[in-house]
């Protein structure tokens, strides 16, 4: 069985790539971009899942 966080980060890089190759024309642009983006997904979800962990369901 995949963990969520696994499935996370795999949604986090195909829509950081995709996000970045619509934006950026050159290959290294493109790279920062992607990881940029990827790391903010990853960062957020992380930070909203630690703030949201003492909240009753």
């Amino acid at each position: 069985m995949t963990s969520h966080f696994l499935l996370l980060v795999f949604f986090a890089v195909c829509v950081a790539t995709v996000m970045a190759v619509l934006q950026k024309d050159d290959r290294a642009g493109q790279v920062r971009l992607a990881l940029y983006i990827a790391g903010g997904f990853i960062g957020a979800a992380l930070v909203l899942g630690w703030v949201m962990y003492p909240l009753p369901l």
